[in-house]
């Protein structure tokens, strides 16, 4: 259970940030009808759980018969979790961008493919950190991390598209700066912790 929270939490820090995906996801549901967005959603949470295991189980995969690669891997993914977690509580939200979009339903569902496949930072960071957390897991225990990240996305992109579609007209720059501000000292607490499992 303890490995399962624990992978919701960081999920909910690995997603929530504003980046690409939920700067897509913001887009769909203030211009496209319940239905679509929500189906367009359901695209990217498809897409984002798929690249989260194949980041998890792919390089820590690797690194439990590399033990040299498990220790840089560590640290390299506890420091790359400390450096994103300070960024977003300095990092200042002064505005989002939002188009009207008049994209198809298929197009849209490609788009969300898109964003989470092939943006090379988010499959560099992706395997630096769910991989590193592979690695200072017991196997018996990765199911349930990964089960949490997975729950975490599922509940993190369809609450923001209907919440973002019911309130649209009170979604500011000053609600997007707590979120960011909470999810870096989640990141910024699990990645310490990371560094320290490297070190012990």
């Amino acid at each position: 259970m303890k490995a399962f929270l624990q992978g919701i939490a960081l999920g909910f820090a690995y997603v929530a940030p504003l980046g690409m995906q939920n700067i897509f996801v913001i887009n769909n549901a203030i211009t496209r009808k319940r239905r679509e967005a929500l189906l367009t959603t359901l695209a990217v949470i498809f897409f984002d759980i798929t690249l989260a295991m194949a980041c998890f189980y792919g390089i820590g995969k690797l690194m439990e018969t590399r033990p040299l690669l498990q220790k840089i891997i560590i640290y390299l993914g506890g420091a790359l979790v400390v450096y994103i977690g300070g960024t977003l509580l300095f990092k200042k939200v002064e505005s989002f961008e939002v188009t009207k979009d008049e994209h198809s339903l298929s197009k849209a569902i490609l788009q969300a493919g898109i964003v989470t496949w092939l943006n090379p930072q988010a499959i560099i960071d992706g395997t630096l950190f769910l991989g590193a957390f592979r690695a200072s897991l017991a196997p018996h225990l990765a199911k349930y991390f990964i089960g949490g990240v997975a729950t975490a996305s599922f509940l993190w992109f369809s609450f923001l598209t209907i919440g973002v579609h019911l309130f649209r007209g009170l979604i500011s720059p000053k609600v997007l700066q707590i979120i960011q501000w909470i999810c870096g000292a989640v990141l910024v607490f699990y990645g310490g912790k990371l560094l320290l499992s490297g070190i012990l």
